[in-house]
């Protein structure tokens, strides 16, 4: 996968996740057999604060739902999106009103417009990757395609 010229880098990728602080996650599932709720899985294990927003569950691994980003606490550093590619503009909109830095759209979400309109607004952007797999491998775990490269190593790696 080559990446795009207006998408992230893997420098920016990397600085984002160093940055943030929070992420809600647009759209999980309290279903373990769905991605959404391996990322949770994950994430919740980083020093990220979690934001689970899906208003048909009452909460995801333990840990009360919002129904919106409109009703989170804070405004979160990364929204990252598991919806359907049609609900990306929407999504990008209710990012830019809750004052998010940065849209995370996950593996197989692409949406050109939708992510002009975000960078517009003054967000970065992130399209079609996954936000556990880029954690992992920037942490020194996994390879770019998201499995365990296998390296074992003395040397200190620096934390995200």
């Amino acid at each position: 996968m080559s990446e795009r010229p207006h998408d992230a880098t893997a420098t920016e990728r990397l600085a984002i996740l160093r940055k943030a602080r929070s992420v809600a996650l647009l759209g999980v599932s309290a279903n373990p057999l769905r991605s959404s709720n391996f990322v949770a899985t994950y994430l919740i294990r980083t020093p990220y604060l979690i934001h689970p927003v899906n208003p048909a569950y009452p909460d995801v691994l333990g840990i009360p739902t919002f129904p919106s980003l409109a009703d989170l606490p804070e405004p979160p550093d990364i929204v990252d999106v598991f919806r359907r590619r049609d609900q990306l503009p929407g999504v990008v909109e209710e990012a830019i009103e809750v004052g998010a830095k940065v849209v995370w759209f996950q593996l197989g979400l692409r949406h050109e417009e939708a992510a002009a309109r975000a960078r517009e607004a003054g967000l970065q952007v992130v399209q079609d990757l996954c936000l556990k797999i880029e954690h992992a491998r920037f942490a020194g775990g996994l390879h770019t395609a998201g499995f365990n490269t296998g390296v074992i190593s003395s040397r200190r790696r620096r934390p995200i």
